[in-house]
């Protein structure tokens, strides 16, 4: 195949991955036109059909699925290997993609990693906020941020905080019209800030535990939110109850914007842990990056709590 099929075959992977035309488009930077063109064009030089396309759906044929398991793989071993060729230079060179909360990239990632990325001009990192958990290979991400518990056991995990304190508050404003739950029975009968899980699509039980044992809160409220920074916010406002980290909102009780409740039955979430597959530590770019983010000792320079 020529050397100019490569490409084309990189933005089949796209399309196949997402299964939709949409949101490959959107991730590439392209029109969707202009993908189906390639993708047809490429089905032509091949003389098969990659993708089965229905109104609803895309999906990979027999031989689209045989490209994605036997050359995605190989492609990434080149793409690894010149990248441990650029890294016998002076200086890192290299784009590093990282998926992770936006939360955590505004107060874990960006703090580490903007000195790094003063001292390395040709160093490049691109950061992705989703709340889903992400297949960081299929995605085509470097490193995936995510809670220690949601790090599958075939990727290498680096530490980058501590435990992370949970927190249940609600505004000043708001308990002048409600009654301070003190038990779960209580907690469901308020109006409760809900977050909605990208991956499935439920809506998440907040984990709490009492005497040491775990149980779930199915609350339930008038506003659902798609990220922890909007459930902070509607707390602030008035709006009901939040269950967050104790580091989104610890400012805010300090300063009598929030008031925090039933401290007993809020635990902690495991420790954030960034993880990518082995393959990838052979570049020094993402050493530098693994370097910086990962978690230091208290009296280091680097911030652990969030």
């Amino acid at each position: 195949m020529a050397r100019d099929n490569i490409n084309d075959i990189l933005i089949f992977f796209a399309v196949a991955r997402e299964r939709s035309f949409t949101r490959a488009a959107a991730k590439l930077g392209m029109t969707q036109s202009a993908l189906s063109h390639i993708i047809s064009s490429l089905e032509e030089r091949l003389g098969v059909r990659l993708l089965n396309r229905t109104t609803r759906s895309v999906s990979p044929t027999e031989a689209g699925q045989r490209l994605l398991e036997n050359v995605a793989p190989r492609l990434e071993e080149v793409e690894a290997e010149i990248a441990a060729v650029s890294d016998l230079g002076d200086k890192p060179i290299g784009t590093i993609r990282i998926t992770a909360i936006d939360y955590v990239i505004d107060t874990v990632l960006w703090p580490r990693l903007a000195p790094v990325l003063t001292q390395y001009p040709d160093l490049r990192v691109e950061m992705h906020a989703d709340y889903r958990l992400t297949d960081i290979a299929a995605d085509r991400f470097d490193i995936g941020v995510r809670y220690g518990d949601q790090v599958e056991n075939d990727m290498i995990a680096v530490r980058l905080t501590k435990e992370l304190p949970l927190m249940i508050v609600g505004s000043p404003a708001y308990f002048a019209w409600h009654k301070k739950p003190t038990s779960i029975q209580e907690l469901l009968k308020h109006n409760c800030i809900t977050l909605r899980l990208a991956t499935r699509g439920g809506l998440y039980a907040w984990e709490l535990e009492h005497e040491g044992k775990p149980l779930e809160a199915r609350v339930r409220g008038q506003v659902v939110c798609s990220n922890a920074g909007q459930m902070v916010n509607a707390a602030l406002c008035g709006n009901g109850l939040a269950f967050v980290t104790e580091g989104m909102v610890d400012e805010h009780v300090r300063a009598g914007r929030l008031v925090s409740v039933m401290p007993e039955w809020c635990g902690a979430f495991p420790a954030l842990h960034a993880y990518y597959p082995s393959r990838r530590h052979s570049s020094r770019a993402m050493g530098i990056v693994i370097d910086a983010i990962r978690y230091k000792a208290v009296g280091s320079s680097q911030t652990i709590a969030i």
